[in-house]
């Protein structure tokens, strides 16, 4: 029993709850919302170390044993998730400080914010299937919240689309749920895993894996699932898309990844069939977010069709189904977290400086504003897979993975797709960065320092913040390969996971 594992849930609780206490002030909801966020950063790091060390950590809350108790469970997969939580929500809580106004926090987006980072944990942290519909919807509660702070018709518009097809989602969730307790009697993951080989009606198992293929989908946004996201990210202040477009998409990532080894593994053939459906999904997903974001010229909605072309290559890596695979799914989750994050909080600079995200009246950011260029560029060539960046290892982690079970097709779209991301950011590069200083213009463009007391360092802090993270994953790469691997073969052993949340079977 290790009570550390509660932590990554409470500390985002109290944080809230205290936030909503001072709700009247705004001095002290920003230093609750940054101090604990920091907090949580230092328990994911001290249970990182636990499991490390000592392996797969568990805790029966109400020492009520398995399969009967609510059961916290933290794996290598669960661990490099919680940390890559904790450092967006420090990154964004300092970002947040100069980001949001002063309507929202009396609104409420601290407390909302938190409320968001303790469903995105428990979600991570959950043994239980039932339970993660329950901080599934914890986290569609406060996500539709914050996308609709603000109230403007952009806002509202985006949120209605956002929560109607995650309300549908849910409610595929839901019979999937109830459709595997019908099955085995169990809801426990470690449980389902021990009984779904048993169960005789292999159809009727794959006909709950695609119930869950396509709730987990939509929420991945995968294809044909996606549209919603592009239609909503861009429509918050930029610390709201930031945190959504980085992380919370890679929720659904994450629970395709748990019950595609976990649970639905029983029977070659049936096991063959989803995942050739994932293979397929996941080329498309590539293929389609890329085209879109090359057709758009707002430096938002080209990041949003990203995250869906990005997401495709995770479900490639799911898809192979390989120990290689599965760890350039993961890494590739990581790094795609830094870096999509970091380019939408480089477009909110940009659109301080400029007033606008619309790349045609943006321009001449890299004369007056040289450093946050470079900013920029780690971020975009990360994103495009340039070498030593992080991007180039989880690219080339998946091309090996695929190369090596003679996947070639998806392979060369996995290629061809790098490319195209490369020109998108060229696209942007162009534009806002490169190009001339349109007329429009605000007068004091260029005035405005990037560091200086009341100036914009407390946006541009977080991205450096990112950036450093980039460079260091791209050029010390083996330490977290080496973790994201053991991450993979825990997750190709289940028997590892089920023994230590039921005992020795």
């Amino acid at each position: 029993m290790n009570g550390m594992l509660v932590l990554p849930v409470a500390i985002p609780l109290i944080t809230a709850t205290l936030a909503l206490l001072f709700r009247k002030s705004s001095v002290l909801q920003r230093w609750f919302g940054v101090l604990g966020m920091v907090a949580l950063l230092g328990s994911a790091m001290i249970l990182f170390r636990d499991v490390y060390t000592d392996g797969i950590q568990v805790l029966q809350l109400g020492n009520w044993a398995a399969p009967f108790g609510i059961t916290l469970v933290a794996d290598m997969l669960t661990m490099l998730m919680l940390g890559i939580s904790a450092i967006m929500g420090v990154v964004i809580g300092i970002y947040s400080l100069f980001d949001i106004d002063k309507e929202r926090e009396r609104f409420g987006y601290y407390p909302l914010l938190h409320i968001l980072i303790m469903g995105v944990n428990g979600s991570f942290l959950t043994g239980d299937i039932f339970n993660l519909y329950v901080w599934f919807e914890v986290m569609l509660i406060a996500s539709f919240i914050l996308l609709a702070l603000g109230n403007s018709k952009n806002q509202l518009q985006g949120a209605l689309k956002y929560v109607f097809i995650n309300l549908f989602s849910s409610l595929i969730f839901l019979f999937g749920v109830a459709m595997l307790y019908g099955m085995t009697g169990t809801l426990n993951m470690a449980d389902l895993a021990v009984r779904l080989p048993e169960v005789e009606n292999t159809g009727l198992v794959t006909t709950t894996a695609m119930l869950f293929m396509v709730s987990f989908g939509i929420k991945a946004a995968v294809f044909p699932l996606f549209f919603w996201l592009p239609a909503s990210y861009h429509t918050p202040p930029v610390a709201i898309s930031a945190i959504f477009g980085g992380l919370l998409t890679k929720v659904g990532v994450y629970a395709l990844i748990r019950v595609f080894t976990l649970l639905f593994t029983q029977d070659s053939t049936h096991n063959e069939y989803l995942h050739t459906i994932l293979l397929w999904v996941g080329g498309f997903t590539m293929v389609i977010g890329v085209l879109g974001a090359a057709s758009h010229m707002e430096f938002r909605k080209i990041l949003s069709f990203h995250i869906v072309s990005q997401i495709g290559y995770m479900i490639m890596g799911l898809a192979f189904n390989t120990a290689m695979g599965i760890m350039g799914a993961i890494f590739y989750v990581l790094h795609n977290i830094l870096a999509k994050s970091n380019l939408f909080l480089i477009s909110g600079i940009a659109q301080r400086l400029l007033g606008t995200f619309e790349l045609k009246k943006m321009g001449g950011l890299y004369r007056h504003y040289p450093f946050l260029a470079v900013l920029f560029l780690i971020s975009a060539f990360a994103l495009a897979g340039f070498p030593p960046l992080s991007g180039f290892w989880a690219k080339l982690s998946l091309v090996k993975a695929g190369l090596s079970i003679e996947q070639y097709v998806i392979t060369g779209v996995a290629i061809l797709v790098g490319l195209l991301t490369l020109f998108s950011m060229t696209k942007i590069w162009l534009s806002a960065f490169w190009g001339t200083v349109p007329e429009e213009t605000p007068e004091n463009f260029g005035k405005i320092k990037l560091f200086g007391a009341g100036q914009l360092y407390i946006l541009v802090i977080p991205v450096m913040i990112i950036a450093g993270l980039i460079i260091a994953v791209g050029l010390y790469a083996q330490p977290l390969l080496e973790l994201c691997m053991t991450a993979a073969e825990q997750l190709l052993d289940p028997s590892v996971y089920i023994e230590a949340v039921l005992g020795p079977q």
